[in-house]
C-alpha cells in the first residue's frame, strides 16, 4: 500500500511538474505573440507610409522623406536608451504601483527627450533648403507626440501587458490611414503634409495611453529619472545612439555622394525587407525578458537560447529574401514600388546577406543584456556602428547604391563574430565557461551546478551597474537599419 501511495505522490509530482511546464510555455508564447503583433502594426504602419511617399512623390521627396526618418530613429533610440531602456531593466513583471510611479517618470522622461530633439532639428531645418527643410520642419512639430508614443509600447510590455501596446499602436494606424486618404483627396500629396499626418497621428495614440494606463507623464521627473539609472542610461543611450547615428551619417553620406535619389533606392530596398523587420523587431520585445527568465531558472540554458534566437531569425531572414529575389520581378516590384522597383533591386541580394548578419547578431545581443553586461554591448555596438559607417560610405564611393548596401553587409558579418566574441568572454567572467573550452561545454551543468538564484548578479565591475537595492536584475539589438517606431 505505501509503495502504491509513493507511487502515486510522485505521479502527482510530474504531472503537476509538466502543467506548470506547460503553463510557462503558454504564457511565453502569448507574450511573443503580443510582440510580433504590435510591431506588425507598428512597422507596417511605417512601411506603408514608406511606400506611399515612394509610389506617390518620386524618388527625391522619398529622399527627403528618408533623411527625416532616420533622423526621427537617432531621436527614438536616444529616447529609448535615457528612458525605456532602464524601464525594462529594472521595472519588467513589478507590481503595480512599482510601475506607475516608474512609468511617469520614464514617459515624462521621453517627452522631454522629444521637446529637446524637436528644437534641434528645427533649428536645422532653418538651414536647410528645398524638399529636405519642409521635411524636417513637419518632423519637429511631431517628434515629442512620436517618442511618448513609443515610451507607452515599451511600457506596457515592462507590465506583461502586451496588449495594450497593440492597442495603442492600432490607434496610430487607424488614425493616419484615413489621413493620407485625406490628403490625397485635398491635393496635399507632398513630402511635408505626408510627415505632418504621420507624426500627428503617432501624437493621437500617445494622448490615448494615459487612459490606459492611468499614469501621467511627468516631465518635472525626467532629470531625476536620468539620475537614479545613470549607472544604465548613458550607457544604453551611447549603444542605441551609436547605431541609430551610423544609419544617419550613412544616409546622409549617400545623398551627398550620389544624390537624394540613391537615398530613395536604398531606403525602398530597406522598405521591401519590412515584413520581415516585423518579426525580428516584434521577438527582440521579448527575447531579452525571455533570457533574463531563463538565466535566472537555468543558467546553463541561456547559451542554447541565444543560438536559437540566432538561428531561427536568421532562416527566417534568408527565406524571406528568397521570396523578394523571385517575386519582385514578377510584378511585386512595380505594385510595391512602382517606377523606381528596378535600380532598387539589385540592392536586394546584399540587404539580405546584411539582414542574415544582424540576425545573428541578436542572440547574442539578448544574451549579453540579460546578463547586465552594459559595457561589453556597448563596446559591441560601437565596434559595429563603426564598421557600419565606414564600410557602407567606402562602397558608396566606391560601387554606389549597391557598393553600400554591400559594405553594409560586410559590417554585419564583422559584427556578428565581434558580438559572440563578448557573450562568450562575458560567460567566462561569470563562470559559465571554463577556460580551455572554445565556447562552452556540451554539459554545462557537469561541471558548473546552476547558482540559486541570489547569485545570478553580474560579477566583476557589472555588477554596480545592474541594479539597486529592492529592484529587479537586469535585463534588457543590434537592429542592422534603425526600427524606427
Amino acid at each position: 500500500m505505501s509503495a502504491d501511495t509513493g507511487a502515486q505522490v510522485r505521479t502527482g509530482l510530474a504531472g503537476s511538474r509538466i502543467a506548470v511546464s506547460l503553463r510557462l510555455q503558454g504564457h511565453r508564447v502569448r507574450r511573443l505573440g503580443w510582440g510580433v503583433a504590435d510591431q506588425a502594426v507598428s512597422s507596417l504602419t511605417n512601411a506603408a507610409v514608406s511606400i506611399y511617399v515612394a509610389r506617390t512623390l518620386g524618388a527625391v521627396q522619398f529622399g527627403a522623406f528618408s533623411l527625416a526618418y532616420v533622423t526621427y530613429s537617432f531621436a527614438l533610440n536616444a529616447s529609448r536608451g535615457l528612458a525605456t531602456d532602464p524601464l525594462m531593466v529594472r521595472f519588467s513583471a513589478t507590481d503595480r504601483p512599482t510601475w506607475r510611479r516608474a512609468v511617469a517618470s520614464c514617459t515624462g522622461t521621453a517627452a522631454t527627450v522629444g521637446m529637446v530633439t524637436a528644437a534641434c532639428v528645427l533649428a536645422a531645418a532653418a538651414l536647410l533648403h528645398g524638399t529636405a527643410r519642409v521635411a524636417f520642419f513637419a518632423l519637429g512639430l511631431t517628434l515629442p507626440g512620436l517618442l511618448l508614443q513609443d515610451s507607452w509600447r515599451y511600457s506596457f510590455f515592462a507590465l506583461g501587458r502586451g496588449g495594450q501596446a497593440f492597442l495603442n499602436d492600432a490607434v496610430w494606424a487607424s488614425t493616419l490611414v484615413p489621413a493620407l486618404v485625406l490628403l490625397r483627396l485635398t491635393g496635399h500629396a507632398n513630402v511635408f503634409w505626408f510627415v505632418l499626418a504621420w507624426g500627428l497621428a503617432a501624437t493621437v495614440a500617445a494622448a490615448i495611453g494615459p487612459l490606459q494606463s492611468r499614469v501621467i507623464p511627468r516631465l518635472s521627473d525626467a532629470k531625476g529619472w536620468v539620475s537614479r539609472h545613470r549607472d544604465l542610461g548613458p550607457r544604453y543611450l551611447m549603444e542605441n545612439s551609436s547605431n541609430s547615428a551610423a544609419v544617419q551619417l550613412r544616409t546622409y553620406g549617400i545623398g551627398f555622394i550620389m544624390g537624394l535619389a540613391a537615398v530613395g533606392y536604398v531606403q525602398a530596398a530597406s522598405t521591401l525587407m519590412g515584413p520581415f523587420l516585423v518579426i525580428f523587431f516584434g521577438m527582440s520585445l521579448v527575447t531579452v525578458p525571455e533570457a533574463a527568465r531563463v538565466l535566472r531558472g537555468s543558467p546553463r540554458h541561456l547559451p542554447l537560447f541565444c543560438l536559437l534566437v540566432s538561428g531561427g531569425l536568421a532562416l527566417l531572414g534568408l527565406a524571406w529574401g528568397v521570396v523578394l529575389l523571385v517575386a519582385l520581378p514578377r510584378g511585386l516590384g512595380h505594385l510595391l514600388l512602382g517606377r523606381i522597383w528596378r535600380p532598387t533591386y539589385p540592392l536586394v541580394l546584399p540587404s539580405t546577406i546584411a539582414i542574415v548578419g544582424s540576425c545573428v547578431i541578436a542572440g547574442a545581443s539578448a544574451g549579453l543584456h540579460a546578463l547586465g553586461t552594459a559595457r561589453r554591448s556597448v563596446r559591441a555596438m560601437v565596434f559595429t556602428s563603426a564598421a557600419y559607417l565606414a564600410c557602407g560610405l567606402v562602397g558608396a564611393v566606391l560601387g554606389g547604391a549597391v557598393g553600400t548596401v554591400r559594405g553594409v553587409a560586410v559590417a554585419a558579418w564583422l559584427g556578428v563574430l565581434f558580438w559572440w566574441w563578448e557573450l562568450r568572454a562575458a560567460l567566462q567572467v561569470r563562470g559559465d565557461v571554463p577556460e580551455g573550452y572554445r565556447f562552452w561545454p556540451r554539459r554545462l551543468a557537469d561541471r558548473h551546478p546552476a547558482p540559486a538564484v541570489a547569485d545570478l548578479r553580474p560579477r566583476r565591475q557589472d555588477a554596480r551597474h545592474s541594479q539597486h537595492p529592492g529592484q529587479p536584475p537586469a535585463q534588457l539589438l543590434w537592429p542592422g537599419e534603425s526600427e524606427g517606431a
